[in-house]
């Protein structure tokens, strides 16, 4: 498969952090889309919506996948139906793996997923990309994967990756163990078992994170990457609202999720020892820190973002996912594609991308962005 993508939560510290992110995002360049050999012409495609946003013929849109990006689907939904009322569009949260699964079914407009398809799978995808069309990934949004904990009296948590990796592989079992009080010197950490929880479905979140504990502690973490959890103990739970909840309201939790879950239930979350000079808090500026430095692979339409998860640079938090629209390169569903097209150039465009990170996202890089932008106006 190819590779995929703040300590204690205090007020203060999230609304700068947020606030700056937001600040950065604002320096994209404008959209650039433009009309497509094949596809509508942009007059019979396109209505004037409200606020400048530019609706395609009315539809219902059908889609599903990543959880990772659910909040910023519910705001782009929104926003975008509340701008061309006569599009619908239903967006089910149901994990990057049946996104897939749904898309390469034939039963959804796009997939949203935190993984890139298979090699197999995009083989796959010319039976539902007519033709001779096949899946491409457009990367929409990105940010950090969250290792939440509750524990009380402890209101920072420091940890790294190799401590990471023991606990939720089952081989330290207890909050005072001494891989754990070493790094937390001066902390008071209670003889409390870990209670380890994890994604139960197939997921694209369960992949970045196992793909940060593969590349960053290789010889603690004896496992491949992937969108289906294979270590030992813990309890499995799906879907990464549902996984935040049992964190939330179990004493001695640890767990993994996009930050927008933690900042939700007032999660607090582990500061992570990269070897940097001092450990790094999740949040918007640290996880667009660590983004900004990933290298891209396009072929094509394709846009792929290869994330370092072995970064030790300051300021740069290490667990991260880029999550992707799957669609076709050509030959998607005539009926929808209008407005699918659309709701995507809403999606990447600077007023789309603009209000994410007061949800707890990161920015991409405007390289990315601009390209994403390019590309969805070459689709049909």
């Amino acid at each position: 498969m190819k590779p995929p993508w703040k300590g204690g939560l205090r007020a203060g510290a999230v609304g700068a952090a947020v606030v700056s992110g937001a600040l950065a995002l604002t320096a994209c360049g404008s959209n650039g889309n433009s009309g497509a050999s094949g596809s509508p012409s942009p007059a019979a495609a396109t209505s004037a919506g409200a606020g400048g946003i530019a609706c395609g013929k009315a539809a219902t849109l059908q889609a599903s996948g990543s959880t990772a990006q659910q909040y910023a689907m519910k705001d782009w939904i929104k926003n975008y139906t509340k701008a061309c009322p006569d599009t619908k569009i239903n967006y089910d949260g149901n994990g990057s793996g049946k996104g897939q699964d749904d898309f390469l079914a034939g039963k959804t407009a796009f997939a949203g997923s935190d993984t890139p398809l298979t090699d197999d799978q995009i083989d796959q995808s010319k039976k539902v990309c007519t033709g001779g069309g096949h899946a491409v990934h457009l990367p929409m949004v990105g940010g950090p994967i969250a290792v939440g904990f509750h524990l009380s009296g402890v209101d920072r948590l420091v940890l790294d990756a190799p401590t990471i990796a023991k606990i939720f592989d089952g081989r330290i079992t207890t909050w005072n163990d001494p891989a754990i009080t070493q790094l937390n010197k001066g902390a008071k950490l209670p003889s409390t078992p870990i209670r380890q929880f994890h994604r139960s479905d197939s997921s694209g979140t369960t992949d970045n994170f196992t793909a940060y504990l593969a590349a960053a502690a290789p010889d603690d973490w004896p496992y491949d990457h992937g969108k289906e959890w294979t270590a030992k103990g813990g309890k499995a739970v799906k879907g990464s609202a549902d996984l935040a909840t049992q964190v939330q309201k179990t004493e001695g939790a640890i767990g993994y999720f996009e930050l927008p879950y933690a900042v939700a239930r007032m999660i607090r979350t582990v500061s992570v020892d990269t070897g940097a000079p001092t450990p790094v808090d999740a949040n918007v500026i640290s996880a667009s820190q660590a983004i900004a430095g990933a290298k891209t692979v396009d072929t094509g339409s394709d846009v792929l973002v290869k994330l370092n998860y072995t970064a030790k640079a300051p300021g740069a938090y290490p667990i991260d996912v880029v999550t992707y629209e799957i669609v076709c390169d050509k030959g998607n569903k005539s009926a929808t594609w209008p407005a699918t097209k659309a709701f995507l150039t809403y999606m990447a465009s600077q007023k789309g991308q603009q209000n994410l990170t007061f949800q707890g996202y990161a920015t991409l890089p405007a390289a990315v962005v601009n390209k994403v932008r390019g590309e969805i106006g070459t689709l049909s």
